[in-house]
């Protein structure tokens, strides 16, 4: 996901396949399908790919850029934002391709106002410690941003987005995602949330989609992906570790889940390192 927040000025945005977006001081958009985008000053503006102007490398995550001249300034902020919690990914395919926030206008206690222009400062100035304290600011800024499309977007008025948000399936999700090593049943979930069973087993289908023991699966196998592709921690480990007895039983289920087996995730990730 990448991320545009323009702390004063105004621009455009606009998104391959899509009508330019107007964006102005205290706008915020978040970029979550990875299409080709263009910023500009005015539709007749010339536009330069990013990779042929230079850039000032600040530090290894952190670097400035100042382009054109002569017409009113624009100062922006642009990140990208990489989730690795199995979460972040599951939510990301729920997204839309741009979500845009008038941040400044519904801030209602004016703390989103104030923390841009503190990034603003702080991209000015570059104290020692600044790009620490950009990096977990504009964290805040992107958290509210998707927190704020939760609450109000349609799209996220049903499925998963919506079983998060009911107070008893939402904390049955909750406590699987805390503890996916758990020894989880139907009963325990449902006593954990102070529902019968059958009551707990058909609201949980009903707003999630699926059974509840499925989703428990399902989770514990996109940690185990994540987990075989970014680590080299066992499989035994993994295993172990997801709650499972025998690493067997452990491959029986990943493969059902992703159609091919975890020692085969692990080979192809070993092979592309070998190559790069």
């Amino acid at each position: 996901m990448t991320f545009l927040v323009v702390t004063s000025g105004h621009c455009w945005l606009e998104i391959e396949g899509a009508e330019p977006i107007y964006m102005e001081q205290g706008n915020l958009a978040l970029l979550t399908g990875g299409s080709k985008h263009r910023l500009y000053s005015d539709p007749d503006a010339k536009t330069e790919s990013l990779e042929t102007l230079h850039v000032n490398k600040i530090s290894e995550r952190f670097e400035t850029l100042q382009y054109g001249g002569g017409g009113d300034l624009t100062l922006a902020m642009y990140g990208i934002i990489r989730f690795d919690h199995a979460a972040g990914q599951q939510l990301m395919e729920l997204m839309p391709n741009v979500i845009r926030i008038e941040t400044w206008s519904d801030d209602s206690d004016g703390w989103l106002q104030s923390t841009m222009q503190f990034i603003s400062r702080e991209a000015r100035e570059l104290r020692p410690g600044g790009e620490t304290v950009i990096t977990r600011l504009a964290d805040i800024l992107v958290i509210q941003a998707i927190r704020k499309w939760i609450d109000t977007a349609p799209e996220a008025k049903s499925g998963w987005l919506n079983a998060l948000r009911d107070h008893q399936i939402g904390q049955a999700i909750i406590a699987i995602h805390r503890e996916p090593a758990n020894d989880w049943t139907v009963n325990s979930l449902a006593e954990t949330v102070n529902m019968s069973r059958s009551a707990f087993s058909e609201k949980f289908t009903e707003l999630v989609g699926q059974p509840a023991m499925r989703y428990l699966t399902h989770w514990r196998m996109q940690l185990a992906h994540a987990k075989i592709r970014e680590s080299s921690v066992p499989l035994a480990a993994i295993a172990f570790d997801l709650g499972y007895r025998s690493e067997a039983a452990f491959s029986r289920a990943f493969k059902r889940i992703f159609d091919i087996s975890p020692g085969s995730v692990r080979s192809k990730k070993n092979n592309q390192l070998t190559a790069d």
